[in-house]
């Protein structure tokens, strides 16, 4: 009688090649893995440190058929001159309205009423986006 074999002795050999491939497929897959989580967090970062001025419409009064009054929320850096564009539109979504208004304050968070002309009635507004002023310094209280 002969006795069969199942599987080549233990550590004879050294590793199959399934098991380097395997093992190379880890190595890569975690490389990779890393490197895409550095970019999504330096992408991230980049986002948020990059917006130095960011607002928020909290509210908007239709006054007249060629006004509208914006209650604003501005949020920079003191020193910063920061830019905010607001558009309005009709029902019909076309702009009716549309301006630039500057924050030089000294301070991190600016609350504003802002009176936007329009040349018709506007049901809606739009804050369009903000950025730093460039080429200017800030305004003096």
């Amino acid at each position: 009688m002969s006795a069969v074999r199942e599987g080549l002795p233990e550590g004879r050999y050294g590793r199959s090649g399934d098991e380097r491939a395997d093992r190379k497929l880890k190595i890569v897959g975690s490389v990779l893995g890393v490197g895409l989580l550095a970019l999504v967090g330096w992408i991230g970062w980049d986002y948020v440190a990059g917006q130095s001025v960011s607002a928020e419409v909290i509210k908007f009064q239709v006054v007249s058929d060629t006004e509208v009054k914006v209650h604003l929320e501005v949020r920079k850096d003191a020193s910063v001159t920061g830019v905010c564009t607001l558009s309005s539109q009709n029902k019909e979504h076309a702009e009716v309205g549309r301006a630039d208004f500057t924050f030089g304050q000294k301070s991190a968070r600016v609350d504003e009423m802002l009176s936007l002309k329009t040349t018709g009635r506007a049901t809606m507004i739009e804050l369009v986006g903000c950025q730093a002023a460039t080429g200017t310094t800030p305004a003096a209280d």
